[in-house]
């Protein structure tokens, strides 16, 4: 089972093929009797078509367009499994690109590719043609379904592998699965054959296709959903993430489809769509990161929250000030999780009844983490150093050499650094590169933007080190303001006195520049690389 010992069900060898040298693989760890699965396993089965026994008449997913119970969307699923294999030549193992906001028809040919035996390659619907060229080069894919409003850039992309793109919203699509068969056998894949490539967002450099198994689909619903967020099949989930980035590929897919519970889609899901369908549709769990929680708790009361019961922030640290106005406004305290696209999901995020505010949390039941050293030692309680995770999954990198970097020991170094306290509780610190070094003082840029936040004139902010000739580097606050409030040295000298006040004075910015927005990646993430080179405002 830890090995690639079980005979492959694709023909397409390629990403089996791309695989790292197995020595170069995280220890994989399967330590809950939830993680010990069959040799052969296809995840659209397990969790798809488990339901249509005893939920096939419950809502699966809930749109603005459209709303399907498990069966209508196992039958969409079949129809266009039956396309791809049957007249768009569909071997497994082919790589497929799916390019869509969070919709029906993404969902059904997410789960349509898993079922054939494909490998589903998702796509942000903001990336332009010159990175999903990247994408369609890197991972070789022969086929792309793509809802026709987001058609023109993949048209326009470098894609030599590309042997037929198929767009919904059109009527192509939908004309295909009209004639087709309801019914589809899953491909018989193994339990470690690739389902899916997720690229990294939000750094520089070439993109890193990350390779999860089927096994690894189920193992963060085992795990983290079912040990740390225990959602029940009552639930309704709803959230932003797309689903192209794997944090909203378990929190709106995945895990409610694992308890057989129903997904609300959004299109567009800014912090006041999702507060009114929040309403709406008396969502009970919702997953956003931590800027969407902050624009949602300044709006809360204007809205009848009262269905959440459980509330998920991901995709970069949630700062204390932000944990305690969600609090304020709503009763509900915001779970924080940390995950990576090379993990698939959170594998370090408390339960309700033992968070703490301002702690990432404890090791996900299934993981462990340390905070080692540059050595991989493990360092004492309360000082910083490299998060190191492993457990049922791992980053397994696309034929790329930043492998050896990322797997070390056996452990992943996600790249973040960290203080465990005595109690066992993960505090974050900062990105490993966004520790601030100044005149021998390491200061973490999310603690200086946690300060920062509490000042009421501020909106967003954005904390880097620049280079400074006395001190090596100096802290450098872009500060975005609230609405009326004016960006003058008054105030900058105001935020500075403001930071003195809050944490250890040597750590205040020593710059202050007030920009109009910060830069960020569409999966909502802060590009602090673009900070510090410099915005210009």
């Amino acid at each position: 089972m830890h090995g690639m010992t079980n005979e492959s069900g694709h023909r397409d060898s390629f990403c089996r093929d791309n695989l790292p040298p197995r020595e170069q693989w995280p220890e994989l760890r399967f330590t809950l009797p939830a993680l010990r699965y069959p040799a052969r396993l296809n995840c659209a089965t397990a969790l798809l078509d488990a339901n249509l026994a005893t939920r096939a008449d419950h809502p699966a997913l809930i749109t603005p367009a459209e709303t399907l119970t498990y069966r209508q969307l196992a039958e969409r699923v079949n129809r266009i499994a039956n396309v791809l294999v049957g007249q768009l030549g569909l071997v497994p193992g082919n790589r497929v690109l799916l390019r869509s906001a969070n919709n029906a028809w993404m969902v059904a040919a997410y789960f349509a590719v898993l079922k054939a035996g494909g490998v589903v390659v998702a796509s942000m619907p903001l990336l332009r043609a010159r990175e999903l060229g990247a994408m369609l080069v890197k991972a070789r894919i022969s086929h792309a379904l793509c809802d026709a409003r987001l058609a023109a850039e993949l048209h326009q992309a470098e894609a030599p592998y590309l042997r037929n793109t198929t767009c919904w919203g059109d009527g192509t699509l939908e004309a295909l699965c009209a004639t087709a068969s309801p019914d589809f056998t899953a491909c018989d894949t193994a339990a470690d054959d690739v389902c899916l490539i997720g690229f990294t967002s939000g750094t520089t450099g070439e993109p890193k296709g990350t390779l999860h198994f089927h096994r690894d689909m189920l193992a963060i619903c085992d795990a983290y959903a079912a040990e740390v967020l225990k959602p029940q099949p009552t639930d309704i989930f709803i959230g932003s993430p797309p689903l192209a980035f794997t944090f909203g590929l378990g929190g709106l897919v995945l895990f409610p489809f694992r308890v057989g519970a129903s997904a609300v889609l959004l299109e567009k899901a800014g912090a006041e769509e999702l507060l009114v369908a929040i309403a709406r549709h008396r969502a009970t769990v919702c997953f956003t990161a931590p800027t969407a929680w902050r624009a949602m708790a300044a709006a809360a009361p204007a809205h009848d929250l009262a269905s959440l019961r459980r509330c998920v922030s991901a995709g970069e640290a949630l700062p204390k000030p932000v944990f305690e106005a969600w609090e304020r406004a709503t009763g509900l305290r915001l779970m924080d999780g940390i995950g990576a696209t090379e993990m698939l999901h959170i594998f370090i995020g408390a339960p309700y009844e033992a968070l703490r505010p301002g702690s990432t949390g404890l090791p996900v039941p299934g993981y462990e983490a340390r905070v080692v050293d540059e050595s991989g030692a493990e360092v004492p309680l309360g000082t910083v150093g490299r998060l190191a995770v492993r457990g049922p999954t791992g980053c397994r990198y696309l034929a790329d050499p930043r492998q050896a970097a990322y797997v070390q020991h056996g452990w992943n170094l996600t790249g973040d650094s960290y203080i465990q306290d005595a109690d066992g509780y993960f505090w974050y610190q900062a990105r490993s590169d966004d520790m601030i070094v100044s005149a021998g003082y390491n200061i973490a840029g999310p603690e200086v933007e946690s300060a920062l936040l509490a000042h009421p004139a501020v909106r967003e902010c954005g904390v880097v080190g620049v280079a400074d000739e006395e001190r090596g580097q100096i802290v450098k606050a872009y500060v975005v303001l609230e609405p009326g409030e004016t960006a003058d040295a008054a105030m900058a000298a105001a935020l500075q006195a403001h930071v003195k006040a809050t944490i250890a004075p040597y750590k205040y910015p020593r710059a202050v520049e007030f920009v109009a927005a910060l830069p960020r990646t569409e999966t909502g993430k802060l590009q602090r690389f673009a900070l510090r080179r410099g915005l210009g405002a």
